[in-house]
């Protein structure tokens, strides 16, 4: 899901340099690194004005993936430059965001949502992302909300044909369109998952893993970990890009699960890095926290637990 603008697109400048010094070390460039092989990433402080102020505040914060630093449209000449200075700097591009509702009952607001697709998937394509993420979708009137008639068979089915028309309008070589996981709407599980996979039977179609958005009940939350394996076993191939968050089941009825800094929720994470360190090109984005601050703490969490489950981190 977005990181919305607070996480992403209101950081201050001045904050990236507070983040960095509570980021576990301070990093030297990556050139002059071994290469880690946990592809953490997370969203920076306003738009980039250039290539080198992009490179240059994800070196500060320790990242190895970012979020596609541009939005359609952007000529071919400014995306060159981009994913030029992304492999220079030893950067993996995770994936181009399309949020937007394409199974909006307003045909306008559907419309709209679908060229945002193609835009997103096209621009992913040209950059080289990993991929180009949105949901799938809500039937009501809240675009990432819950309806009765999210999770229906004529909406898987409508879901398959949208996915197909997005894909085959672009004809991606190098990256992937994907639905990230939700509570409320396809794919709402790893078999759910796998069945919408074989449904669009297209080889630029893969999977997008927010394991939280999966933790929709007490029996998921507790056995958080089973359902991590489940994924991974059943998704692994197919898998571009994850999220990093947290969940905390809260005490009072009926059910509460909030999102919170990773580390400080009861997600099983020596369970989700165990089984992405399996894939490791695979980057993991931090999402949706306020501060730097909570950025910092977050990553400094991720390192450390990857470092004792056998990751090498820079």
């Amino acid at each position: 899901m977005p990181a919305g603008p607070v996480s992403r697109r209101t950081f201050i400048q001045a904050a990236v340099l507070g983040a960095a010094s509570t980021v576990v070390g301070a990093p030297l460039p990556l050139s002059a690194q071994i290469p880690p092989d946990l592809l953490l990433g997370g969203p920076l402080p306003g738009k980039p004005s250039s290539p080198e102020s992009w490179i240059g505040a994800l070196h500060a914060l320790g990242y190895r993936a970012a979020f596609c630093p541009l939005s359609p449209p952007a000529d071919d000449k400014t995306v060159r430059t981009y994913e030029d200075a992304a492999r220079k700097a030893g950067i993996v591009i995770s994936e181009v965001g399309a949020w937007s509702n394409p199974l909006s009952p307003d045909d306008t607001e559907r419309a709209k949502a679908l060229e945002t697709c193609r835009l997103g998937l096209d621009l992913a394509d040209r950059i080289g992302a990993r991929c180009c993420v949105n949901i799938s979708g809500s039937r009501g009137a809240v675009w990432d909300g819950p309806d009765p008639a999210n999770l229906t068979r004529i909406t898987f089915e409508m879901i398959v044909e949208t996915c197909r028309s997005i894909i085959d309008a672009v004809h991606p070589s190098r990256t992937f369109f994907t639905l990230e996981t939700m509570p409320w709407m396809y794919p709402d599980s790893p078999d759910s998952y796998l069945e919408l996979i074989q449904a669009v039977d297209r080889k630029a179609f893969a999977a997008h893993l927010d394991p939280v958005n999966l933790v929709c009940s007490p029996q998921r939350y507790f056995g958080n970990a089973d359902l991590i394996r489940d994924c991974f076993d059943k998704l692994g191939p197919w898998i571009k890009s994850c999220h990093a968050k947290d969940i905390q089941l809260r005490t009072s009825l009926t059910t509460h699960l909030d999102e919170v800094v990773p580390g400080e929720g009861g997600l099983d994470w020596p369970a989700y890095l165990a089984e992405l360190k399996k894939l490791p090109d695979v980057p993991l984005m931090i999402e949706h926290l306020k501060t730097p601050a909570e950025f910092a703490r977050a990553a400094a969490f991720i390192r450390d637990l990857a470092r004792k489950v056998g990751f090498e981190v820079g």
